[in-house]
This record gives structure tokens, C-alpha cells and sequence, in this order.
């Protein structure tokens, strides 16, 4: 008798954010039997990126799309090294720009969107998942502060240390609403597991969410909502924050709580192993409020993330990706 075979489905898991701590997830996720989908945040007007956002009129801000297509890429070291290679400061016209980022920005403008240009590159380069900016309009921030002021900049934000009310998006070009990328709002509605983070509050996460069609996505979705909480404070966006109070600006960002399971690190940062000097952002460690976590109706899962290297404090991706796919096959069985 012949035997019938059966094709397990693989978890669709989408992670979304921006900065250093999406990519660091995003490696150790790859290879993983998990169908991936990085959606990145595009407000960036800082630094190389922002440069090109304001030169190429068809460009989103390339730097956390560039570092999130080498996380998911199986290219030899060499050619990613190439791909990121950063120009010195003596360079005059091309100083600090990432190779990376010229080529996004190049390809945006031949294929007339970053959209295709990311799609056309993930070929090339042999990512593995789905890598979509959330909107394919670059977009800017703007924080209302408690005292009734406000800025508009997403480099400029944290700048006078005030307490954030809130944050909104609109597009750079013409002001308007913003628009989601095309297959971001299906690959939300579709997914097993979203993951928030890690990365920053008010600038990597919520410009994300803040797209409304995004945020009602979110909210419609039955996916698990896993938020990967920060390890650290930082300087003029969440100061004195406690890891309720991270999930508490979510929530009352998009109207409702939406936070199934929160990623907790318990593991201490040695006193003066920080590199004030690099890592000038951070503050201190993001202190506990586990009954004010569960009155928000999310479950905590709480133990050692932590990863100490060059003087930095880092989410330990592997603990992270171990502890996320539990979950996410908990969640579907």
C-alpha cells in the first residue's frame, strides 16, 4: 500500500523595525525552516541615508534596508564586506556613504521604486525571505512632546530629551498619507508570528505602525504579537521607561492593546562596561514591571538575552531565535 506524504507548512514569522537589533534577529532566524518576511522602517533622515532620501527623488532611506538584505543573504563574506563597505570621512563627496546604500539608491532610481530595487537585489544577493520597506514613499517623523511642542525629524527627536506624546508619519514628497508597500498588509494578515524589535520605541518601531494601514493590520491580524523589549534606556525617548511602559506606548498608539508575549532580558550589564563614547544613546538598563505587563494583558517570557561585545550591549540573537520559535510552534499546534 502506498504511503501518502504530507508537506508541513512552514511558519510565516514577520519582524519588523529598523536600526542595529532588526538584522541581529534576522541572522540568527535565517536557516531556521521559517518563511521570513523583514518589513523596515523608512524615516530615516540621518546620516548617509539621509542624504540619499533627499538627493534621489526615488529613493526611501537605503541604511536599515542595506543591513537587513546582508543579515538574510547567503553571499560570501567578501562580497557582503564590499556591499557595506562605508567611505572615509576624507572623502569629500562620497564621505561616510555606504557602497550599499549608492547601489540602493542607483537601482531605486532605474527600477523606479526602492520596492522593485529591494526585490531585484534580494535575487542577486540570494536572500533568503521577504525584505519589503513598509512604505515606498520615504517618510517623515514627527514627535509631539508633553509639553505641547513638537519636532519633525527623526534625527532630531531625541535632541532636547523631552517626553514624547507621540509620534506621526506623513510622506516627504507631498505631505500626505502614507501608503504600505505592496504584500506588507497581506503578509501581516497572512503570518503565524509578528515580531516587534528589537530596536528603538519612537524611531525604529512606530513609524512602522503608524502607517494606517499597517496598524490596522496589526490589529486585525491573529497572528502571535511577540514584543522583544530593549535592554537599555535611551536618551531623549525612553528615559526611566520600565518594559510596561514600552508596551504601553504601543498600545495606546494604535488605540487597543495588540501585545501577545513579551521578550524580556534579567540578565545584568556589568557597571562601566559600557562604551559611553560609541554607544552614546543608551542610558540605563530597562527596569521590570512584570505586574504591570501582565495588566496588559500579555504574557512575559523573561530570562538571559543579554550579549556583551565591543564594549556594546546587544540582544544574544540566537536566545532570542531559540525562545521565538517555541512560541511560534506553540501557537500553531
Amino acid at each position: 500500500m502506498r504511503m501518502k506524504t504530507y508537506r508541513i507548512r512552514r511558519p510565516k514569522v514577520v519582524v519588523m523595525g529598523g536600526g542595529t537589533g532588526l538584522p541581529v534577529i534576522l541572522k540568527s532566524l535565517r536557516n531556521q525552516g521559517v518563511d521570513i518576511t523583514a518589513v523596515v522602517t523608512v524615516a530615516d533622515d540621518g546620516g548617509s541615508s539621509g542624504q540619499l532620501r533627499d538627493s534621489v527623488t526615488s529613493v526611501t532611506p537605503p541604511g536599515d534596508l542595506r543591513n537587513v538584505l546582508v543579515a538574510l543573504s547567503d553571499m560570501p563574506k567578501l562580497y557582503s564586506d564590499i556591499f557595506q563597505y562605508r567611505f572615509k570621512k576624507e572623502d569629500k563627496f562620497l564621505a561616510n556613504h555606504a557602497l550599499g546604500n549608492l547601489i540602493i539608491a542607483g537601482m531605486s532610481e532605474m527600477r523606479g521604486s526602492t520596492y522593485a530595487a529591494i526585490q531585484l537585489l534580494s535575487k542577486m544577493m540570494h536572500v533568503e525571505g521577504n525584505i519589503y520597506p513598509s512604505s515606498d514613499e520615504p517618510l517623515v517623523l514627527q514627535a509631539n512632546f508633553k509639553d505641547g511642542t513638537s519636532v519633525i525629524g527623526e534625527s532630531k527627536i531625541a535632541l532636547d530629551r523631552k517626553t514624547i506624546d507621540n509620534v506621526s508619519v506623513r510622506n516627504q514628497a507631498n505631505d500626505g498619507k502614507p501608503k504600505a508597500a505592496k504584500k506588507v498588509v497581506s503578509s501581516i494578515l497572512e503570518a503565524d508570528m509578528i515580531v516587534l524589535g528589537p530596536g528603538s520605541l519612537f524611531t525604529s518601531i512606530l513609524p512602522n505602525l503608524m502607517i494606517s494601514e499597517i496598524g490596522q493590520a496589526m490589529l486585525q491580524t491573529e497572528a502571535e504579537t511577540v514584543y522583544i523589549c530593549n535592554i537599555m534606556t535611551q536618551k531623549g525617548e525612553t528615559e526611566h521607561f520600565t518594559d510596561a511602559d514600552h508596551v504601553r506606548v504601543l498600545n495606546e498608539h494604535l488605540g487597543e492593546a495588540f501585545i501577545d508575549t513579551v521578550l524580556v532580558n534579567t540578565e545584568k550589564v556589568l557597571d562601566g562596561y559600557m562604551n559611553v563614547e560609541v554607544y552614546d544613546e543608551y542610558l540605563l538598563q530597562v527596569q521590570h514591571d512584570f505586574k504591570g505587563l501582565r495588566s496588559l494583558g500579555c504574557r512575559v517570557v523573561s530570562t538571559d538575552f543579554l550579549e556583551l561585545r565591543d564594549g556594546g550591549v546587544f540582544h544574544d540573537g540566537n536566545k532570542v531565535v531559540e525562545e521565538l520559535l517555541r512560541i511560534v510552534y506553540e501557537a500553531k499546534n
